[in-house]
């Protein structure tokens, strides 16, 4: 090269990332909270201690004899 004076140099490039990285938790944690809000929504239809029908009287009939 023409502007090789007989000196080896060495090159290092630094790239930033400007502490990314952490997009992917975010994914997860929203994605978690997604499904966990969909089970409560749906649980009567999954079966997931859905209401229960309870009669509010109940009558009994006692004979004797």
């Amino acid at each position: 090269m023409a502007d090789d004076n007989g000196t080896d140099r060495e090159h290092t490039t630094v790239v930033e990332t400007g502490g990314g990285g952490g997009g992917g938790v975010l994914a997860i944690v929203l994605l978690i909270i997604v499904v966990l809000v969909l089970l409560y929504v749906f649980r009567a239809d999954l079966g997931l201690g859905g209401k229960t029908v309870l009669p509010s009287t109940v009558n009994v009939n006692v004979n004797h004899s």
